[in-house]
């Protein structure tokens, strides 16, 4: 299977091309933390939390293959890699956020603090994430400490399973660039 040459970039298109790429990422992580703060979850709120949680992950997962076969067919994998973690990376951590907040809506004694506001909830996702864990904002239940649980799990997944496969999507093309113009090449001669 042979694809289009890939064209040497100028370091001005390079430069360019990184710029791109470097916008359309913050414009994807705004829009997604607008979205967070924004979008009123009266609908949600009605599905069991366990339900939400559960078609959260399966976007999460959706929007990731979705991203890797966007890195599979790009010109640069790389600046392409880029983006799709912007998107992927707050897409995970507002979902965890947004659970946070239901989770404390339906039952204000689930965190230590009472209930969570949105930017508690983004605040806890996060604490979590970057394994910081102050202590102002704490599981009380056993609901909630379960769900931290799966996010910490999954935050060790992510972090190493999930950036290795996206390093190697990036590998993977770039192999494949080689592979097709060294094939042109031969073709040539």
């Amino acid at each position: 299977m042979t694809g289009p040459r890939v064209r040497p970039l100028s370091p001005a298109q390079r430069r360019r091309l990184i710029t791109r790429g470097l916008l359309r990422a913050l414009a994807s992580t705004t829009v997604l933390v607008a979205l967070y703060f924004l979008v009123p979850f009266t609908v949600i709120n009605a599905v069991p939390l366990v339900t939400w949680l559960g078609v959260a992950l399966l976007v999460l997962v959706g929007v990731s293959v979705w991203q890797l076969r966007a890195i599979a067919r790009s010109e640069h994998p790389r600046v392409r890699a880029i983006v799709a973690l912007a998107v992927t990376a707050p897409l995970y951590l507002l979902l965890f956020a947004t659970t946070y907040f239901l989770m404390s809506s339906g039952d204000p004694a689930a965190f230590t603090s009472g209930a969570l506001t949105r930017l508690d909830g983004l605040y806890l996702t996060v604490t979590v994430f970057a394994t910081v864990g102050f202590g102002d904002i704490s599981p009380a239940t056993q609901n909630a400490r379960l769900i931290v649980m799966i996010q910490m799990i999954l935050n060790l997944l992510v972090l190493g399973a999930g950036i290795k496969v996206f390093v190697g999507a990036v590998q993977r093309r770039r192999k494949d660039q080689e592979e097709d113009a060294n094939t042109a090449a031969d073709g040539d001669a």
